[in-house]
């Protein structure tokens, strides 16, 4: 059995992907870990809301995999397409170190291929 974490990619109008920093430096997508009798797209509503502080809708399945945090921690990773639900004005909440936004064509090197290729293929469905 592994932990399942819902992650979101949300770009902006200008396809700027919003992405948070860590504290393993690593920049990730927004989302955690799905409570019992939660839905995927419940929980992802409910992370985004209390790590950015905005309100999302969780609008299409785009991948599943099994990732290793760090070494011999595996999380099985399941990430959406979102879409902003009202205004856009994230705060950093304490998980995080920041909060920034990402062209899709210059993600940051810190950021694991997996989220990569779930940005590119949210912005290829757009």
């Amino acid at each position: 059995m592994f932990p399942v974490s819902i992650k979101g990619v949300l770009l902006t109008q200008r396809f700027e992907c919003v992405l948070a920093l860590n504290d393993r430096n690593e920049w990730e997508l927004p989302g955690g870990r799905i409570e019992i009798g939660e839905s995927p797209e419940l929980c992802l509503q409910r992370e985004f809301y209390e790590e950015l502080g905005i309100s999302i809708n969780a609008d299409h399945l785009l991948d599943t995999y099994l990732f290793e945090v760090i070494p011999g921690r595996h999380v099985f990773i399941v990430t959406y397409g979102c879409s902003l639900s009202g205004t856009f004005s994230p705060v950093v909440s304490e998980e995080h170190i920041e909060i920034k936004v990402f062209p899709v064509e210059s993600l940051p090197a810190n950021l694991p291929s997996g989220y990569r290729r779930s940005i590119e293929s949210w912005h290829a469905k757009l």
